[in-house]
């Protein structure tokens, strides 16, 4: 290995994955070069959200973390999650909160995580809360409030099945 290239494994949605790159390169180049287009960037400063992956079931914004940081990790997009996303992408639809969608599979990721905290918590977020997690991705056209009224269906259909006593077989 030289200097300027590093080698690295990582598990990328489920699939283990070792390639020899750049050492300077993002994680976001990465998982794109790997056939992950739901990833997406237009700022790369971290303010748009667009580039939100999970890095060991956490959401990160892919542009700001280096391969070295992710290496050895479990790293899951969009496409690792087709099957979790589609009833939050159906309710963003239903509420037009779609638009042009170039913002939603950020979004989306950043929803699935936080999905995990509420239920957890057993909570409804005040709609306070569930617009500073909605602040992180940038969207121009939709105004965010189509985006709230989906977030706020998703969580509270997902809280009132954690509620019933039969959830846990469903899970």
């Amino acid at each position: 290995m030289s200097a300027s290239t590093l080698d690295v494994k990582v598990t990328l949605n489920g699939r283990k994955v070792a390639a020899r790159v750049p050492a300077d390169q993002p994680l976001y180049d990465f998982v794109r070069a790997h056939g992950c287009k739901s990833v997406k960037c237009a700022c790369e400063t971290t303010n748009c959200g667009l580039c939100t992956v999970w890095l060991d079931g956490r959401a990160v914004l892919s542009c700001a973390v280096p391969m070295a940081r992710a290496d050895g990790h479990a790293v899951t997009t969009l496409e690792g999650l087709r099957e979790q996303s589609a009833d939050f992408a159906r309710c963003m639809a239903e509420e037009g909160a779609e638009q042009c969608g170039f913002c939603s599979p950020g979004l989306i990721m950043n929803v699935l995580a936080y999905e995990r905290e509420v239920v957890a918590s057993g909570a409804m977020p005040s709609d306070e809360e569930l617009d500073r997690r909605l602040s992180g991705n940038l969207c121009r056209c939709s105004g965010y409030m189509g985006q709230r009224r989906a977030l706020k269906r998703y969580l509270a259909a997902r809280l009132e099945a954690a509620a019933r006593p039969d959830a846990a077989k469903e899970a």
